[in-house]
């Protein structure tokens, strides 16, 4: 797949996204398969991650599951028994032909390296997306995905669920009461190693299970021999080729707030401090300093920094005080402001540094929000979604172009986000897209 260039500004992503909380437009299509007001759902991808997103989507009265589709006949055996009735498929192609009078919307849970292809394929048949974090494999998908979910007029939902809960919204509306004045610094980070630091391996191929079609689960990655446990189910994560390394994963969740509510879009520049690449895998820990361009809840400068695997700063950060006795949690985020400090780990609430400042301000009140609800009830008309492709799209291509930047550790790579161009180092842009195998 060739991805083209498109013009894209701060003034189109605030208006397409609402930047403050991002929503989907509805399509005319919204109610064409939906027998008594109840939304026609296909899921791609039903292992793993899938088995979560099917149980949550499966339990809603407003939805039902017609179509299940995954390349590991164990995992769809196990889906159908969740949804005995849906039509089971090998290939999501086949299962889009042949079901598409009968669909409104595709669940997309599959490996990193085939969101694009997939999602991309529902949209063109003009169903809604649910698709799981992140967004896509590389930046130019990123900006494919989201520039063709607006011309279809789609609902869709990036598969951030922890958006929705309630310690992420409050540390939001925090923010945006001016709780700890404009913020000056954000450290994100995640100690997972999803990477691999050995050189290339020459791979014996192993014989592949019964239960797995390896040229689908390939897809439109390169060819690769199977090797039993290091690709499927879970390692994948860590190669260049089908993921995206704790970066381009974990970073999702652990940026979206800091990003969201800083309504931050596309970086001036990206450097990374991690080991030399070895060609198949991303490195198992990594430092990314990002700059971003300053906005209204942000002081002139704006220093972001993500790190992961060992890099992770359990033991405290310069110049952050926490605490007697208190280290940081294995995965979280501080933002600093003029007044003090706001520290949230990762699926919790907010904490303060100094700890009484929270105190100076009224608690938010809020109403609990089901990510996959809200996707179901804006496809059927109610509503709309609080994480759609018009804010996941560019969320993912600025993380992800630190996932560009491990190639090249040390160096500044500066980005123009119109023209979709490392500028200074011309050799990175081959990085931001990939070319297709044809399976």
């Amino acid at each position: 797949m060739k991805s083209p260039l498109h013009h894209f500004s701060r003034r189109h992503f605030l208006k397409t996204s609402g930047a403050f909380a991002a929503f989907s437009i509805l399509s005319s299509r919204s109610w064409a398969n939906s027998p008594n007001g109840r939304l026609q759902v296909a899921q791609v991808g039903v292992g793993g991650r899938g088995s979560v997103n099917l149980k949550s989507i499966v339990r809603l009265e407003n939805v039902d599951v017609v179509g299940l589709c995954d390349v590991d006949s164990v995992a769809l055996n196990e889906a159908a028994i969740l949804c005995p009735k849906a039509i089971r498929f090998r290939d999501y192609r086949k299962m889009l032909e042949a079901m598409d009078s009968r669909i409104d919307a595709v669940l997309v849970s599959t490996p990193d390296h085939m969101h694009a292809p997939v999602s991309t394929a529902a949209m063109e048949l003009g169903k809604h997306v649910y698709c799981e974090k992140p967004l896509a494999h590389n930046v130019h998908e990123n900006r494919e995905l989201r520039l063709l979910a607006e011309k279809k007029q789609l609902v869709t939902q990036l598969g951030i669920q922890n958006s929705a809960g309630l310690g992420y919204r409050m540390t939001s509306e925090y923010i945006r009461n001016g709780l700890i004045g404009k913020v000056s610094e954000v450290h994100v980070w995640s100690n997972k190693d999803w990477g691999r630091d050995e050189p290339m391996m020459s791979l014996k191929s192993d014989p592949v299970p019964d239960n797995l079609n390896w040229d689908l689960w390939l897809g439109v990655a390169p060819e690769h021999v199977y090797k039993d446990v290091f690709y499927h189910p879970g390692n994948w994560r860590k190669l260049i080729d089908f993921g995206t390394g704790t970066l381009g994963d974990m970073g999702v969740h652990i940026f979206d707030t800091p990003y969201r509510v800083l309504e931050l879009i596309a970086p001036n520049w990206v450097r990374t401090t991690c080991r030399p690449p070895n060609g198949f895998a991303h490195p198992s820990k990594n430092m990314v300093e990002y700059e971003f361009p300053s906005t209204s809840r942000t002081t002139e400068k704006l220093k972001w920094r993500w790190y992961d695997g060992q890099y992770a700063p359990l033991d405290g950060i310069k110049g952050i005080d926490l605490p007697e006795g208190q280290k940081l949690p294995s995965q979280g985020c501080v933002m600093v402001g003029e007044k003090g400090s706001l520290l949230v780990e990762h699926k919790s609430g907010p904490q303060t540094l100094p700890k009484e400042l929270i105190r100076s301000v009224p608690r938010p009140k809020l109403k609990p929000i089901d990510h996959h609800e809200q996707w179901a009830n804006a496809c059927l008309g109610d509503g709309k979604t609080g994480s759609p492709f018009s804010y996941g799209g560019p969320l993912c291509e600025a993380l992800q172009l630190g996932v560009v930047a491990n190639r090249f550790p040390g160096k500044k790579l500066k980005w123009n986000t119109e023209t979709m161009q490392v500028t200074n180092l011309k050799s990175a842009n081959r990085y931001l897209s990939r070319v297709y195998r044809e399976f």
